[in-house]
């Protein structure tokens, strides 16, 4: 979730659910080490629960991530050994790690003597040929022993040659099964399934054998996903929040960060979906697309992308 779940984006989604754990987009060692630390993990408090995910490969990195993330208050810290892309792979983390079991179960132990947090691990089934379920039961064994308790895996293996990141989500086919079977042979770990799961369900149905489920980009194209998981997962009674209220309440944060310089059209890709499905998404979307990027463009973009869809949908 590169380049999407950014603060902005989980200020959103909490407004839909107030249980769901948040996970902030992979950041690098590198960007929080030498770059500008605060930019990449500054959020607001109403975001949590909130997980920080890292990517990098040095144990040495990673315990000092850590040391500085933890001034931020996050609930998690998760290490990613899932991500294909060659941009990752060019900087030796994410699906690649998967090869070097050791490497990764040291950096998991340098990230647990480092910090309080509880430190996690998302990773695929396989890599390249590397596919076998011994390897992956190698894998999580190694670094369940370096001290992580939690893994989120994506039940589809990695191709790092020949695939593109988008292919990597759709090819080989998805094998949910192994990652049930991971669960009873590792019975005292948390597995968190993730991959190709659109509505809840199937959640529910994956929670009868597995310990949680991460859903990505099905909540990011179609957030309001998530407006029955506190009372269907969680068990709140609390009433479910209708698209209206959602939007009217994101556009009071909205107008706030356009007082601190922050640009409209940054926070505003991220709401495009709100009415995924609905009589009037279209005109929501295409009136924010054509004009929240203008240079002098107010809160009124949202205000009036508001007022065009109310009265076409049931919210």
């Amino acid at each position: 979730m590169m380049d999407w779940t950014d603060r902005h984006c989980r200020y959103f989604m909490r407004l839909i659910s107030a249980h769901a754990v948040l996970y902030t987009e992979m950041i690098t060692t590198g960007a929080i080490i030498y770059g500008d630390a605060h930019r990449h993990l500054q959020m607001h408090e109403a975001e949590q629960p909130v997980a920080l995910q890292l990517g990098g490969s040095t144990p040495e990195d990673l315990a000092k991530a850590c040391k500085i993330a933890s001034d931020y208050h996050y609930n998690e810290i998760n290490l990613n050994c899932g991500c294909p892309s060659d941009r990752v792979q060019n900087g030796m983390f994410g699906a690649i790690m998967m090869k070097h079991a050791q490497t990764t179960a040291d950096c998991v132990k340098a990230m647990v003597d480092a910090v309080e947090l509880p430190i996690t691990v998302k990773h695929r089934i396989g890599v390249d040929d590397f596919d076998s379920y011994e390897f992956l039961c190698d894998f999580v064994g190694s670094v369940a022993a370096a001290g992580c308790d939690t893994f989120i895996v994506h039940a589809r293996k990695a191709w790092l040659k020949g695939l593109s990141p988008k292919q990597n989500r759709e090819i080989p086919e998805l094998d949910y099964e192994r990652v049930y079977q991971l669960k009873r042979d590792f019975p005292a770990l948390e597995i968190v399934i993730n991959g190709g799961i659109t509505d809840l369900a199937q959640s529910k149905t994956h929670l009868e054998h597995i310990d949680g489920v991460m859903i990505g980009r099905e909540a990011y194209t179609n957030p309001y996903l998530l407006a029955q998981v506190d009372q269907q997962i969680y068990g709140s009674e609390k009433t479910i929040r209708n698209r209206k209220i959602i939007a009217e309440e994101f556009i009071q944060y909205v107008d706030n960060e356009l007082s601190q310089d922050i640009r409209l059209q940054s926070m505003t890709r991220h709401i495009l979906g709100l009415f995924h499905g609905m009589p009037g998404a279209r005109q929501f979307r295409r009136h924010i697309s054509e004009n929240a990027h203008k240079p002098n463009a107010t809160i009124d973009v949202l205000m009036d992308a508001l007022a065009k869809t109310i009265g076409k949908t049931d919210l």
